[in-house]
């Protein structure tokens, strides 16, 4: 990773090149495939196009979703493009965040109560549910609903009924559920803390999103759009970066994704006085506390190789010699991983 002083935007005027945000904007030619109803979601990578085909297979019928993924990838952006391509577009989309609501309370907002159903229940309420009717309910942490409410979830996801709090009428709902995650799911359910049976009904079609670091090649265009957009709320003229700023951002692994990288550029253009955009040192990692795959290791140690050699594959000094395997089994591995090389400025 690049030293965070690389980017503080001092010596600038001396060998610093800077270049227009505005080309990072245009998506390639080949990305630009009907766009409609994916308003939100910034990039061209083949790990995004991915997603958003998969969108497109799910996304006009009623199965039920499991959306996987870090903190921070745009799971919200992703459930909302699920609906968006759906034929209940025009119908409610009603967002709960499980692990935002205490304990207590997360049952009436699901399912609603009746007036006097527990103390401070002075008025009839609609749950969650009943404001989705026709539309779609996005549960975001949905690890986090407690064991004695998973039941109740099952009921209404295969039966599509249940019962307001306080209340003995059964009231049936037409609504699709995409739920998301961060957490393991299936390894709750070998710990006996989620219920098997809501696991499977939930992971009816499942899409595991990629953090920002398997994404490099989205930075420029991200760092872009959100200059764009802050430079506009604050009425500020920014449109150039210098191609070292650039880099950094492109190499830095944003262990908070894009919710950390768009916090970033929105201090960024408040520091900014002129037309070219001013960074703050990036954050010093001082470790990891996620879980690294195997296919992640594997991954960011090709990254590695290829960042030493240049991007060159082949020949003496390149990636493939550098780890020991053939130039052919090198490519063959970099598609796999969805691995190519991220454009930080002009030059590919």
């Amino acid at each position: 990773m690049l030293s965070n002083n690389v980017i503080t935007m001092r010596g600038q005027e001396g060998s610093s090149r800077c270049i227009a945000l505005d080309q990072y904007l245009d998506l390639p030619h080949d990305a630009q495939e009907n766009r409609s109803g994916f308003e939100g979601i910034v990039g061209s990578s083949a790990a995004l196009r991915e997603v958003l085909d998969h969108i497109r297979t799910v996304g006009p019928t009623d199965s039920t979703v499991l959306i996987a993924g870090e903190t921070g990838t745009g799971k919200e952006l992703i459930a909302q493009a699920i609906h968006n391509n759906s034929s209940r577009r025009g119908r409610p989309f009603v967002k709960l965040n499980c692990a935002a609501i205490p304990l207590g309370l997360l049952e009436s907002e699901l399912f609603g109560h009746e007036k006097g159903a527990f103390t401070g229940a002075v008025a009839q309420r609609l749950g969650r549910f009943e404001a989705a009717d026709g539309g779609t309910l996005f549960l975001d942490e949905i690890g986090d609903i407690p064991l004695e409410l998973q039941a109740k979830l099952l009921r209404v996801l295969q039966e599509q009924e249940f019962e307001r709090l306080g209340s003995t009428y059964t009231r049936r709902v037409n609504v699709r559920v995409v739920a998301a995650t961060n957490q393991d799911l299936a390894g709750l359910v070998a710990e006996k803390l989620f219920r098997m049976d809501l696991y499977y009904r939930l992971n009816v079609f499942p899409i595991a999103l990629p953090p920002l670091r398997h994404r490099l090649e989205d930075i420029p265009m991200l760092v872009a759009h959100f200059v764009n957009r802050y430079a506009a709320n604050m009425g500020k003229q920014i449109e150039k970066i210098t191609s070292e700023a650039m880099e950094a951002l492109v190499h830095y692994p944003w262990p908070g994704n894009i919710r950390e990288l768009q916090n970033f550029i929105e201090r960024a253009v408040i520091l900014t006085r002129g037309d070219v955009l001013l960074l703050a040192p990036l954050p010093t990692l001082a470790f990891s506390t996620e879980p690294v795959t195997l296919a992640d290791a594997e991954r960011d140690h090709i990254l590695s190789a290829l960042r030493q050699s240049n991007w060159v594959v082949g020949g003496a000094a390149g990636a493939a010699s550098r780890l020991g395997v053939k130039r052919t089994t090198l490519i063959s591995k970099m598609r796999k991983r969805g691995l190519t090389r991220a454009i930080a400025h002009g030059a590919a």
